[in-house]
Order: C-alpha cells, then sequence, then structure tokens
C-alpha cells in the first residue's frame, strides 16, 4: 500500500460520507457536498500525479483508480437524478452512466483478447471528465431553480456529449475486434 492508492481508497470512503451529507436537511448540506466531490475531484489528479512523480504505479491502483471514479461520479449523479427530479437533469446523467458502463465492458473485452490499448484513455475523456466535474460541483452546491443550478445543467449536457464523442472514438478504435472482416474469420472454422 503506498500513498497514492491510500489517497485513491480515500475516494472510496468519501462516497457514504457524501451521501449522508448530500440528504442532511441543513442549508450548508449543498455546499458541503459540493466541497466533498470537489475534493474527490482532486484526489483523482492528485493520485495519478503522485503516483508518477514518485515511481509508485501499482497494478492494484491501475485497477482501483477509474472505480474509485466510476463510483463517486454515479453515485452523485444518481442522488442529483433523485435531488432535481426533473428530466432536463436525468437525461444528461443517464447517458453519462450509461457510457460509463459500456466503455468499462469493452476495456474489459479487449483487454481480455490483448487489445487494451486501443481503448486507452484519450485526450477528450480528459476533457469530458473535467466538464463533467465542474458541472456535479455546481449541480451540488446550488439548489435547483437557482440560476447556477441551470448553468452547471447546461455543463452536464456538454459533458454528456463529449461522453457520446469520446465513447464513438473508443467504438471506432475497437470497431475492427469487434466485427472482424468475414476474410479474416474464413480461415478459423
Amino acid at each position: 500500500m503506498n500513498l497514492p492508492n491510500v489517497i485513491t481508497l480515500s475516494r472510496i470512503v468519501m462516497i457514504p460520507v457524501f451521501v449522508v451529507v448530500f440528504y442532511l436537511p441543513m442549508e450548508w448540506s449543498y455546499m458541503v457536498s459540493a466541497a466533498i466531490f470537489a475534493l474527490a475531484g482532486i484526489t483523482d489528479w492528485l493520485d495519478g500525479y503522485l503516483a508518477r512523480k514518485l515511481n509508485q504505479s501499482t497494478p492494484f491502483g491501475a485497477f482501483l483508480d477509474p472505480v474509485a471514479d466510476k463510483l463517486m461520479v454515479a453515485v452523485a449523479l444518481a442522488v442529483l437524478i433523485e435531488g432535481y427530479a426533473a428530466v432536463l437533469l436525468t437525461i444528461p446523467a443517464t447517458i453519462i452512466i450509461g457510457r460509463e458502463i459500456v466503455i468499462s465492458a469493452l476495456r474489459e473485452w479487449m483487454a481480455e483478447i490483448g487489445s487494451r490499448a486501443s481503448v486507452a484513455v484519450s485526450y477528450i475523456g480528459k476533457i469530458k471528465t473535467t466538464a463533467q466535474i465542474a458541472a456535479i460541483v455546481g449541480l451540488l452546491a446550488f439548489p435547483p431553480g437557482n440560476f447556477w443550478a441551470y448553468v452547471a445543467i447546461g455543463l452536464l449536457y456538454i459533458a454528456a456529449a463529449l461522453t457520446l464523442w469520446s465513447m464513438f472514438l473508443y467504438l471506432s478504435a475497437a470497431w475492427g475486434d469487434l466485427f472482424p472482416k468475414a476474410e479474416s474469420r474464413q480461415g478459423e472454422v
């Protein structure tokens, strides 16, 4: 166990704390839940930075980091869907969650067949993640109906569009493995 892995694990530990704070019947729960999510976003960057800088990358960390990210985002979007109870927020949130499931399954399958590198994290994925974190922090910080909450919903739509674009890029990179040409399969009988 090293420092980057401890930081990654802290993101998972933050999830139940985040949920409890979000549902507290206090005025400050919006801002504090937003701060917890923002802290999780910072630790996402920090653990990767430290793993590279300290040369402490591990297979466990490589596995755990995307799991922690996806759990935190999915839980945050789930509580926001319930909290806002509006189709305006539900549409981009379900696109984002659905994409994460598709790409996780694709990466697992590509790793199984030895083509994991063709579905590596792309630059557009990093931009998508930044927009997504900013949108979720805004949605958590401001209650439904607040002007800034609508701005954050707009940002969530941008994140959802980038999500679809990055999914398209991943699927395009894997297309040849998903649908091998008929002539290459004829010799495999």
